[in-house]
């Protein structure tokens, strides 16, 4: 007996079609167009979680930079400090304190200046 995959093409094709909603021309209507646009997309949704993750941490060095500018210290010698003072706090609680807590940031700084 012959197994036919109609059903089973239709499916992969729906669900890829499906994927493809917002897409303009073709890249949504036709299957080979829009299974080529989604698997791009995917790559690019890939790359782009691990790009977001870089965006980010560029983003806090930059406030602590800002913030650090008016203790007059560097952010690389801010950072050596925190290591010699045994600080484990990361670049993202550093830069949130920084912008929230500005006095708890200049004890934090003090605390760095005093070891290095």
């Amino acid at each position: 007996m012959r197994i036919k995959k109609g059903v089973t093409a239709r499916a992969r094709h729906k669900k890829v079609l499906k994927m493809a909603e917002g897409y303009r021309g073709a890249r949504r209507k036709l299957i080979k167009s829009a299974k080529e646009a989604v698997m791009h997309a995917g790559d690019y949704a890939f790359a782009g979680r691990k790009q977001r993750k870089r965006d980010m941490r560029v983003a806090w060095i930059r406030r602590l930079n800002g913030a650090l500018d008016l203790y007059d210290i560097s952010y690389s010698r801010f950072v050596e400090g925190l290591k010699k003072a045994n600080i484990q706090l990361d670049r993202k609680i550093l830069a949130d304190i920084a912008v929230s807590d500005p006095a708890t940031f200049k004890q934090v700084v003090e605390k760095v200046k005093s070891t290095a």
